[in-house]
């Protein structure tokens, strides 16, 4: 019997944490729904990825307004993907910041990703019809940017390609509080269906070199100790370079998409089978390593068309 196609038969609404990590650093997170990141300074708020549309940032809002009343003055996206950067004309921000690379996704392919999602995760894109369109950056940086909230200090910086080739992190030196986008993961399976699997662990590494002491994923809950941190980060890399060799050594003996597939889920299932949004993930993950494996280098557009063609080949 085929599966429900990717998240489409999760419908349950998820309980929303919002979390102090060190003062005016905020984590909103929903038992593995997609996290935002909100950090206070002296004159304003940042909102670290938006939700994916602007009715779902008014939660956002309503915790934020719990804590501060201070304007909110930027929009980070920590990579292109639709259920992250969607809901950013809810907030009416000054700036939404993102790298060139993420600039250049959402040129190369927003559209054809929104469509995708929406069609993915109907349950993550309550309020679709208020989406005034893509999410344009205002301001688009090269490698690293900081910016200085009053005294509190806030490095955005890419680190290194990964889930995307685009990502983003966010580093309070002061705190040791890091904001990680969908490069590690608590408890969620990665997505890696536009991700770049040679460099990934490698950007990991870069990560784990900041030595954080406090941690919000893209999905799980905010890390609250350096050991849960390492764990997060390791589980990540773990997860990522497991799926990947399998693929390879399958592809380099000649089988075929499914046979890869099926040897992926008989590696991953006993560690990583009990992880949020496994079954959505795994196709996606699988097709991206088979074609990176293959030498292609740079992802394939995901279509809602090719999603639905995928899924049946190997989900059917």
């Amino acid at each position: 019997m085929s599966k429900a196609f990717a998240s489409t038969g999760d419908l349950e609404q998820k309980k929303v944490t919002f979390a102090e990590l060190a003062p005016g650093a905020y984590a909103y997170t929903a038992e593995g729904d997609p996290n935002t990141g909100v950090i206070v300074g002296d004159d304003g708020v940042m909102v670290i990825d938006a939700q994916a549309t602007p009715r779902m940032a008014e939660d956002v809002i309503a915790h934020i307004r719990t804590v501060t009343d201070k304007p909110i003055k930027y929009v980070l996206l920590t990579h292109y993907h639709a259920v992250r950067v969607l809901g950013a004309s809810g907030y009416n921000a000054e700036q939404i910041i993102a790298s060139r690379d993420t600039y250049d996704l959402i040129v190369e392919r927003g559209q054809q990703d929104y469509e995708s999602e929406l069609g993915r995760f109907p349950r993550l894109f309550q309020g679709s019809e208020s989406i005034p369109g893509l999410t344009w950056p205002t301001i688009v940086f090269e490698n690293k940017l900081t910016v200085f909230m009053g005294k509190k200090r806030v490095e955005i910086m890419q680190l290194g390609r990964g889930h995307t080739k685009g990502d983003t992190v966010v580093w309070l030196p002061e705190d040791r509080v890091l904001y990680s986008g969908d490069l590690v993961e608590y408890g969620a399976t990665p997505y890696t269906g536009d991700a770049y699997l040679e460099d990934w662990p490698q950007t990991l590494y870069r990560l784990a070199a900041l030595n954080p002491a406090r941690l919000v994923p893209g999905r799980g809950d905010a890390l609250m100790t350096p050991e849960l941190c390492g764990k997060a980060i390791n589980e990540t890399r773990a997860f990522v370079a497991l799926m990947y060799q399998t693929v390879k050594q399958a592809r380099n003996k000649g089988a075929s998409l499914r046979d890869a597939f099926t040897e992926a889920r008989t590696a991953l299932e006993p560690q990583f089978g009990g992880w949020v949004i496994f079954e959505h993930c795994l196709p996606f993950d699988v097709s991206r390593a088979y074609d990176e494996a293959g030498g292609l280098r740079d992802p394939k557009i995901w279509t809602a068309e090719r999603d639905r063609e995928m899924w049946e080949a190997l989900q059917g």
